[in-house]
Parts: C-alpha cells; structure tokens; sequence
C-alpha cells in the first residue's frame, strides 16, 4: 500500500510517501511560514522525486487533530482536493496524539503524546508500545496538565510531543521512569501517519468523510456562544 501523509497539526510541515516496506520520501520543516505556503510544494516534491502520481497511491493520510486549527484545516483541505480530483484515491484522518505515539514505536512501556493547548491546559492520549504494536490506552482528551501529570508514576514512560520537555522538567526532572523523546522524534512526522494507517487500515474513506478532531470549540464557537449569553 502506497501512501502519501500530510501533517499540518503543529509548528513542523511534514510530508512522507511509504510503500508498505520502505520510507520512499520523508521532509520536515520547522518554518515561521504558514503551512499554505509550504505543504503543497512539499507534496509537489515527494510526487516528482519519487516518480509517483495520485494515481499510484492508495491513500492520502492527514493528521485530523488535535492541533492548530488554522493547519489542521489546511491539512484536511488539501487531502480533500487531493481525494476529489482522484477517484481512486482514499483518505485517512489519523490523530495527532496516536502519530507521536509511533514516532517512539521502538519504545517498550507506556508513551503520553501531550501537546500544549493553553497555559496549564494540554492535549494528551496515553498508549503502550509492545513489539512494535502501539495500543490506545485512553481516549485523545483536553484537560489541565495536573490530571495527566500528577500522582506516582513507576511504570516506565515515554513521553512525546510539543511540550514533552517542558512536563518533563516540571513534574519528573528526577524520576528515571519517565524518559523524552528525542528531539529527532519529538515532534510530528508525516512518515508516523504512515505507519498509524497501516495498522489500521480500516480507518481509510472517502473524502467526503475525512473530518477534523478539534477536541475543544473553535475561536469562532467561542466568540459565538459568548455573543449569544
């Protein structure tokens, strides 16, 4: 299976193309430029150096959420148009959380993906890494750091992610069984989407289907329920 995954979750734009065997194309930017000006070019780049057209892939991956809701939007607007203009293609929205899991696939124990909502407020879903074979613990939710973070941890843990380091430092600086991600893979890359679909396969469908998971209300939502008090 062919697929070309797409991230625009966060600060990194990260495009990959896999064959079910090998990373074919792997690029990640940390860039101050929006991910509109970069992600298409990113993809125009990995179709020409790769030989592939849309037509040779399977499926178009995207990161569906949590994250930034201006690159989350991007992201599942060019799959979108990606999936329309070709009718062979599929779609599959991946979570954000579940592909920072497999960034640490190699781990053996427990990986918290946490990413920075707002101050004192994350992003978190909890998995377990065995033998390759990333299994969710917890369901993707928004909340106060002090409800994931608090408390006794004896199990040895990963943790991945925008504000990984900054959990570590805060709450397990002197605990060894919780370990960082390396900055190498502390951060979203396109080419764990690939892998996330590839053990659930399932999750691919058409474009029509393909939603954004934004975990909590929008700007707009906010602003609109607050006008209608």
């Amino acid at each position: 299976m062919k697929i070309l995954a797409i991230d625009t979750s966060g600060k990194v734009a990260s495009v990959a193309v896999t064959d079910g065997e090998k990373l074919l194309w792997e690029k990640s930017v940390y860039t101050k430029l929006t991910h509109s000006q970069v992600i298409l070019p990113m993809v125009k780049q990995a179709l020409e150096e790769t030989g592939l057209t849309y037509t040779d892939l399977d499926c178009a991956a995207i990161a569906k959420g949590p994250g930034s809701y201006t690159g989350l939007r991007i992201g599942v607007a060019a799959v979108k148009g990606m999936c329309f203009g070709c009718e062979s293609l599929k779609s599959a929205g991946v979570s954000t959380l579940l592909s920072l899991a497999y960034n640490c696939i190699d781990f053996e124990g427990r990986i918290i993906s946490v990413m920075r909502a707002r101050p004192k407020i994350v992003y978190a879903g909890e998995f377990q890494c065995k033998n390759g074979v990333v299994t969710r613990i917890s369901a993707d939710r928004v909340c106060p750091e002090e409800e994931v973070f608090s408390g006794e941890f004896t199990e040895k843990t990963m943790l991945v992610g925008d504000c990984a380091a900054e959990i570590k430092a805060k709450y397990f600086a002197d605990n060894e069984n919780v370990q960082l991600a390396s900055y190498v893979n502390r951060l979203q890359r396109a080419s764990s989407l690939c892998l996330a679909v590839e053990a659930q396969p399932e999750i691919m469908v058409s474009a029509d289907r393909l939603e954004v998971s934004y975990l909590q209300a929008t700007k707009a939502e906010k602003d609109k329920a607050h006008r209608d008090k």
